[in-house]
């Protein structure tokens, strides 16, 4: 399993560009159970500041996470949020060694 983190941040200044982000999130999420390989996908946002989210997906394996790097809808969408949406982000990719818990 491949483990994506995904911080990003908005500008305080610039709320016009987080209601596009929403609008633009809503549109992607729409694609997600298309994506082979694409486990589950959650974003959360801070809870000390409203502007800084995270988001964090697993991935079946390597070509999963390509399959979705590849996806066209998707790398519009990353343009648009280098370009317009964020004020920064930081994006970690790692290999899940241990995967356990207790679900109801």
């Amino acid at each position: 399993m491949i483990a994506m983190i995904f911080e990003f941040w908005f500008d305080p200044g610039d709320p016009a560009a987080h209601r596009e982000y929403l609008a633009e999130s809503d549109r992607l999420r729409a694609l997600l159970p298309t994506i082979r390989g694409l486990e589950k996908i959650e974003k959360f946002q801070s809870v000390s500041d409203p502007h800084r989210y995270v988001a964090i997906a697993a991935f079946e394996d390597e070509a999963s996470v390509a399959a979705w790097r590849r996806n066209q809808d998707h790398r519009r969408a990353q343009e648009l949020g280098r370009d317009r949406f964020f004020a920064g982000y930081r994006l970690r990719m790692a290999e899940v060694v241990r995967d356990y818990g207790l679900e109801a």
